[in-house]
């Protein structure tokens, strides 16, 4: 199985498979979202190490049961053949009702088919109130091509 764009990267190749990240993370489909990654795929998010598809959906499913009305922003940052480094910035309300941004950067690794076979997250989280949030379309679902990325505003 491929997954175009396949390195090496240009900078539109790149910058497009940031977005297809994004809007795949945007569906909260874990399913969908693990189909990126290698079968043995190896990712740090937090504090947090696992390996494989079987735990990126376990994983997936209980960041989103906890995080609800998820919605994220990626950025690409950097990248040079496999490689592709980006920032990114997510809101979330917790079941108390709480919102969040986290704020986070990525560093991802692919196979010559254009899988993820490496992540690694580093992630903040800053409660925020309701009022300031920024991100707003309908979730699930990508966002609109009119919604700017974080350039425009990055904290």
């Amino acid at each position: 199985m491929s997954r175009p764009p396949l390195p090496p990267f240009t900078r539109e190749t790149a910058a497009q498979k940031a977005r297809m990240a994004e809007d795949a993370w945007n569906s909260r489909d874990p399913v969908k979202v693990s189909l990126a990654y290698t079968p043995d795929s190896r990712w740090r998010n937090r504090s947090e190490f696992l390996q494989g598809r079987d735990a990126i959906v376990e994983f997936l499913t209980r960041k989103w049961e906890r995080e609800h009305e998820y919605r994220l922003i990626k950025d690409l940052w950097a990248f040079d053949r496999n490689f592709i480094a980006v920032r990114f910035q997510y809101e979330w309300h917790d079941d108390a009702g709480q919102w969040h941004r986290s704020y986070g950067n990525e560093q991802w690794e692919f196979d010559e088919a254009g899988l993820m076979r490496r992540r690694e997250a580093s992630i903040n989280d800053v409660a925020i109130k309701e009022t300031d949030r920024r991100f707003h379309w309908p979730a699930p679902g990508p966002r609109p091509a009119d919604v700017p990325g974080l350039a425009a505003e990055p904290f």
